[in-house]
Order: C-alpha cells, then structure tokens, then sequence
C-alpha cells in the first residue's frame, strides 16, 4: 500500500507540475500577444480626421448615432464606412516593432499613404510588407503591421446630404 500511494503521490506531483508549466505558458503567449492597433473601443470614437495622399483632410463628427462630415456646412457622411475607419482602432497587430527599425521612406511612411486620427491618436498607414497583403502602421513611436483590409481608401460613394 505504502508503494501505490507513493505512486499516485508522484503521478499527482507530475500532473500539477504540467499545469503549472501550461499555464505558466498561457501567461507568457497572452503577454507577449501584439493586441490591437489601439487601446479604445471602436464604439466611443467620435472623431475621425483622414488624410489621404493628395486630398485635403476630411473631418468627421459622430452626432446622435451618425456620422457627419463638419468641414463647412455640416453633411451627413455615410456612417457604415465611418464606422469602418473607426474599427481600425480595434484592428488586429501582427507584429510591433520601434520606428527605429525602419527607414521611413522604404516602407512608405514618409510621407505617409494616409493618416488616420481617432479620438487624436495618429494611425500613419505606409506601404505594403513584401510577406503579404499587409500594411505598415506608425502608431507613436512603434510601426505596426496590420492586414492591409485596415488600410483607408478613398469614399466609392458621395456624401449623402440631409434635406
């Protein structure tokens, strides 16, 4: 009897010693995780700025649930791509690197392809990787890589104007 117990008592001390090691492991892989382009809800931005190559920025208010573009005369703005631009704040980092590491103008941040600004935090979008359909994104003074799905683009539709 005295030999089963010790046994078990080993297999026991095995077993907690594996989960130790595997949570341990969670912890690091959750840690080390890239996260997201920025630290703030999608749904409480309520001012967005873009700026793309070659265009005049474009200044958009979020009022009572939708979106209006506030350069001049307010006009409504169409609020499923608004809510898009806004939705890159949450978008998925592949890899951080500091700005340090790049030469601004080989990945296409200087100047950059377009800049994105929500709630005053600057998204600079530059080219894309030579690995795939990415982005490089200057957030401060790190450089991210996103999908370039993130990458903002020109309006495919007019402003929708309220009468």
């Amino acid at each position: 009897m005295k030999r089963a117990m010790r046994h078990r008592l080993m297999l026991m001390f095995v077993v907690a010693a594996l989960l130790a090691l595997a949570g341990w492991q969670w912890h690091r892989e959750a840690v080390a995780a890239p996260g997201t382009l920025l630290k703030i809800a999608p749904a409480s931005i309520h001012r967005i700025a873009l700026t793309l190559t070659g265009t005049p920025t474009r200044h958009y208010e979020k009022r009572a649930g939708h979106w209006w573009r506030v350069d001049g005369n307010p006009t409504r703005a169409d609020d499923g791509r608004l809510n898009e631009l806004a939705n890159t704040a949450a978008a998925n980092v592949l890899s951080w690197r500091p700005a340090s590491d790049f030469q601004a103008a080989r990945i296409g941040l200087a100047p950059p392809l377009a800049v994105l600004v929500l709630n005053g935090h600057t998204l600079a979008f530059g080219g894309s990787s030579v690995t795939g359909p990415q982005s490089y994104v200057r957030v401060g003074d790190r450089v991210a890589l996103v999908s370039e799905t993130y990458m903002p683009r020109p309006p495919t539709s007019k402003i929708i104007e309220m009468h």
